[in-house]
């Protein structure tokens, strides 16, 4: 076979991932908009609105792995796995405040690695909502949500893998980092509380 001949083929498979990168990308930018839309709505109490979002972003999760399905080295890129993690993030977050089961990596068609960095996201995630919920004066419900999220990173530190299979590691410090400040802020409400606590009593005297 000719070079030229080779060339031509290599442009045509060239042409054709060039293209399919270009569709990736509007599909992954679209999936990162519908996640953070449906976790901006969570945090607003509109489940209508955040069902609607995590179904258009479960839909175009499927069509990106359909559309790749023979283009691996396209799928396994890192706007690929960076819209898998925010749309992990966004539907465990769903999942926990309606108190249903967390779906499973196959069930959400989402490779194990990316979901895995979706529930170091997550933590992250369920820290806003334990603030919010220090702001309303929950204590008590803030407190559930950082046990919930101790429980989490314990099963998260289970994961040691090398870098080149799954990058957890920094996940795992981000998520070691924000337990320990949210720690910090339980501690500092409950002595706040037991504070005025007493001294109500006190005035009451």
């Amino acid at each position: 076979m000719k070079i030229a001949q080779i060339i031509t083929r290599i442009r045509e498979v060239l042409d054709e991932k060039d293209g399919l990168r270009e569709e990736a990308l509007k599909i992954t930018r679209d999936i990162v908009r519908l996640s953070g839309d449906a976790i901006k709505a969570l945090h607003r109490g509109d489940f209508e609105l955040a069902e609607e979002r995590l179904n258009k972003a479960q839909k175009l999760v499927k069509n990106l792995r359909e559309m790749l399905k023979n283009h691996q080295d396209l799928y396994f890129t890192g706007y690929v796995q960076n819209a898998h993690q925010e749309f992990v993030e966004a539907i465990l977050f769903y999942s926990y405040l309606k108190g249903k089961e967390f779906p499973s990596p196959t069930e959400l068609g989402i490779p194990e690695a990316d979901y895995a960095l979706g529930i170091g996201d997550f933590i992250g995630e369920l820290r806003r909502y334990f603030l919010i919920l220090l702001m309303n004066g929950d204590i008590a419900k803030a407190e559930e949500v950082y046990h919930f999220m101790e429980s989490i990173y314990e099963e998260l530190m289970t994961l040691e893998y090398p870098k080149g299979l799954v990058n957890i590691r920094q996940k795992q410090d981000q998520a070691r980092y924000i337990l320990e400040r949210t720690l910090e802020d339980l501690t500092r409400a409950k002595i706040s509380k037991a504070l005025e606590k007493k001294l109500e009593e006190a005035l009451k005297r």
